[in-house]
Protein backbone atom coordinates (compact mmCIF):
# COMPACT_ATOMS: atom_id res chain seq x y z
CA UNK A 1 0.00 0.00 0.00
CA UNK A 2 1.26 3.72 -0.90
CA UNK A 3 1.41 6.60 1.74
CA UNK A 4 -0.81 8.30 -0.53
CA UNK A 5 -3.12 5.26 -0.93
CA UNK A 6 -3.03 5.32 3.42
CA UNK A 7 -3.52 8.93 3.78
CA UNK A 8 -7.00 8.47 1.49
CA UNK A 9 -7.98 5.42 3.53
CA UNK A 10 -7.28 7.58 6.93
CA UNK A 11 -8.79 10.43 5.62
CA UNK A 12 -12.03 8.47 4.52
CA UNK A 13 -12.23 6.82 7.95
CA UNK A 14 -11.82 10.07 9.80
CA UNK A 15 -14.52 11.32 7.55
CA UNK A 16 -16.90 8.89 8.51
CA UNK A 17 -16.46 9.20 12.39
CA UNK A 18 -16.58 12.64 12.10
CA UNK A 19 -19.58 13.12 9.98
CA UNK A 20 -21.28 11.11 12.07
CA UNK A 21 -20.74 12.75 15.28
CA UNK A 22 -21.34 16.09 13.48
CA UNK A 23 -24.62 15.15 12.38
CA UNK A 24 -25.54 14.06 15.75
CA UNK A 25 -24.18 17.32 17.88
CA UNK A 26 -25.32 19.48 14.88
CA UNK A 27 -29.44 18.00 15.76
CA UNK A 28 -28.69 18.52 19.16
CA UNK A 29 -27.30 22.59 18.86
CA UNK A 30 -24.00 21.57 20.76
CA UNK A 31 -21.67 23.00 17.48
CA UNK A 32 -20.18 25.55 19.93
CA UNK A 33 -19.30 23.21 22.80
CA UNK A 34 -18.08 20.58 20.00
CA UNK A 35 -15.86 23.25 18.66
CA UNK A 36 -14.12 24.60 21.90
CA UNK A 37 -13.59 20.65 22.65
CA UNK A 38 -11.82 19.34 19.31
CA UNK A 39 -9.60 22.39 19.77
CA UNK A 40 -8.61 21.47 22.93
CA UNK A 41 -8.26 17.77 21.92
CA UNK A 42 -5.91 18.82 19.00
CA UNK A 43 -3.63 20.80 21.44
CA UNK A 44 -3.78 18.06 23.94
CA UNK A 45 -2.51 15.61 20.70
CA UNK A 46 0.17 18.33 19.53
CA UNK A 47 1.76 18.53 22.65
CA UNK A 48 1.31 15.06 24.09
CA UNK A 49 3.84 12.69 22.55
CA UNK A 50 2.15 9.38 24.68
CA UNK A 51 -0.92 10.42 23.22
CA UNK A 52 0.14 10.61 19.86
CA UNK A 53 2.14 6.59 20.35
CA UNK A 54 -1.09 6.04 22.05
CA UNK A 55 -2.82 6.15 18.44
CA UNK A 56 -0.13 4.68 16.27
CA UNK A 57 1.85 2.43 18.40
CA UNK A 58 1.00 -1.40 17.52
CA UNK A 59 2.09 -2.34 20.89
CA UNK A 60 -1.17 -1.27 22.48
CA UNK A 61 -4.43 -3.50 22.00
CA UNK A 62 -7.78 -2.06 21.82
CA UNK A 63 -8.52 -2.32 25.47
CA UNK A 64 -5.58 0.10 26.58
CA UNK A 65 -6.31 2.14 23.86
CA UNK A 66 -9.80 2.63 25.23
CA UNK A 67 -8.91 3.00 28.26
CA UNK A 68 -6.46 5.53 28.03
CA UNK A 69 -9.01 7.14 25.64
CA UNK A 70 -11.68 6.87 28.50
CA UNK A 71 -9.17 8.47 31.41
CA UNK A 72 -8.29 11.31 28.89
CA UNK A 73 -11.97 12.27 27.83
CA UNK A 74 -13.00 12.53 31.30
CA UNK A 75 -10.15 14.44 32.93
CA UNK A 76 -10.55 17.10 29.59
CA UNK A 77 -14.20 16.99 30.43
CA UNK A 78 -15.18 16.14 26.76
CA UNK A 79 -18.69 15.40 25.84
CA UNK A 80 -20.41 12.13 26.10
CA UNK A 81 -20.99 11.90 22.14
CA UNK A 82 -17.16 12.67 21.39
CA UNK A 83 -16.11 10.63 24.30
CA UNK A 84 -18.03 7.84 22.82
CA UNK A 85 -16.78 8.36 19.78
CA UNK A 86 -13.01 7.94 20.20
CA UNK A 87 -14.02 5.15 22.45
CA UNK A 88 -15.59 3.54 19.24
CA UNK A 89 -12.19 4.72 17.24
CA UNK A 90 -10.26 2.84 19.92
CA UNK A 91 -12.54 0.01 19.75
CA UNK A 92 -12.67 -0.78 16.23
CA UNK A 93 -8.56 0.09 15.84
CA UNK A 94 -9.10 3.82 13.86
CA UNK A 95 -6.96 5.81 16.31
CA UNK A 96 -4.29 6.56 13.88
CA UNK A 97 -6.99 8.42 11.61
CA UNK A 98 -7.25 11.18 15.18
CA UNK A 99 -5.33 14.00 13.39
CA UNK A 100 -7.56 13.38 10.18
CA UNK A 101 -10.92 13.01 12.07
CA UNK A 102 -9.59 16.55 13.93
CA UNK A 103 -8.91 17.90 11.02
CA UNK A 104 -12.27 16.77 9.64
CA UNK A 105 -14.74 18.17 12.55
CA UNK A 106 -13.16 21.79 11.92
CA UNK A 107 -13.79 21.67 8.60
CA UNK A 108 -17.38 20.28 9.48
CA UNK A 109 -17.60 23.40 12.12
CA UNK A 110 -16.05 26.28 10.11
CA UNK A 111 -18.71 25.62 6.82
CA UNK A 112 -21.68 24.93 9.59
CA UNK A 113 -20.61 28.76 10.67
CA UNK A 114 -19.82 30.11 7.44
CA UNK A 115 -15.88 30.01 8.19
CA UNK A 116 -12.59 29.98 6.50
CA UNK A 117 -9.73 28.84 8.15
CA UNK A 118 -6.79 30.92 6.77
CA UNK A 119 -2.95 28.66 7.62
CA UNK A 120 -1.03 32.18 8.36
CA UNK A 121 3.01 31.13 8.59
CA UNK A 122 5.09 35.06 8.71
CA UNK A 123 8.68 35.26 9.63
CA UNK A 124 7.61 37.33 13.23
CA UNK A 125 5.01 36.77 15.55
CA UNK A 126 1.79 39.15 14.07
CA UNK A 127 0.59 41.90 16.34
CA UNK A 128 -3.49 42.12 17.59
CA UNK A 129 -3.94 45.04 14.71
CA UNK A 130 -2.12 43.22 11.74
CA UNK A 131 -4.18 40.03 13.01
CA UNK A 132 -7.20 41.94 12.52
CA UNK A 133 -6.14 43.73 9.35
CA UNK A 134 -5.32 40.51 7.87
CA UNK A 135 -8.58 39.23 8.96
CA UNK A 136 -10.33 42.00 7.38
CA UNK A 137 -8.80 41.68 4.19
CA UNK A 138 -9.24 37.86 3.67
CA UNK A 139 -12.86 38.14 5.19
CA UNK A 140 -13.61 40.43 1.75
CA UNK A 141 -11.47 38.56 -0.36
CA UNK A 142 -13.38 35.09 0.93
CA UNK A 143 -16.83 36.27 1.47
CA UNK A 144 -16.58 34.75 4.66
CA UNK A 145 -15.98 34.66 8.57
CA UNK A 146 -11.99 34.01 8.62
CA UNK A 147 -10.08 32.70 11.63
CA UNK A 148 -6.98 32.67 11.71
CA UNK A 149 -4.13 29.61 12.39
CA UNK A 150 -1.11 31.64 12.75
CA UNK A 151 2.50 30.41 13.81
CA UNK A 152 6.10 31.85 13.72
CA UNK A 153 8.83 30.82 11.06
CA UNK A 154 12.07 32.93 11.11
CA UNK A 155 13.24 30.80 8.30
CA UNK A 156 11.36 33.12 6.23
CA UNK A 157 13.27 35.83 6.44
CA UNK A 158 10.09 38.65 6.09
CA UNK A 159 7.29 38.31 5.06
CA UNK A 160 4.30 35.98 5.05
CA UNK A 161 2.75 32.75 3.47
CA UNK A 162 -1.00 32.84 3.51
CA UNK A 163 -2.80 29.55 2.41
CA UNK A 164 -6.73 30.51 2.38
CA UNK A 165 -8.86 27.28 0.37
CA UNK A 166 -6.56 26.17 -2.25
CA UNK A 167 -5.16 29.52 -2.50
CA UNK A 168 -1.73 30.34 -1.40
CA UNK A 169 0.34 33.92 -1.41
CA UNK A 170 3.71 33.25 -0.59
CA UNK A 171 4.95 37.68 0.14
CA UNK A 172 8.08 35.60 2.17
CA UNK A 173 11.59 37.27 1.46
CA UNK A 174 13.07 33.80 0.93
CA UNK A 175 10.88 33.10 -1.84
CA UNK A 176 11.40 36.02 -3.81
CA UNK A 177 14.91 35.20 -2.99
CA UNK A 178 14.70 31.33 -4.72
CA UNK A 179 12.91 33.60 -7.11
CA UNK A 180 15.73 36.24 -7.96
CA UNK A 181 18.53 33.24 -7.63
CA UNK A 182 16.73 31.22 -10.38
CA UNK A 183 16.21 34.25 -12.38
CA UNK A 184 20.35 34.50 -12.32
CA UNK A 185 20.91 30.97 -12.95
CA UNK A 186 18.83 31.54 -16.44
CA UNK A 187 21.00 34.70 -17.35
CA UNK A 188 24.11 33.32 -15.99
Amino acid sequence: MTVANSASISADIAGRYAQALFDLVRDAGGIDALSAQIDDLGSAYDASEDLRDLTVSPLYDRQQQEAALVALTSKMGLSPELANTLRLMARNRRLFALPQFIAKLRGLIADARGEVTADVVSAQALSDAQQARLVEALAVKSGKKVKLNARVDESLIGGMIVKLGSQMIDSSIRSKLASLQNAMKEVG
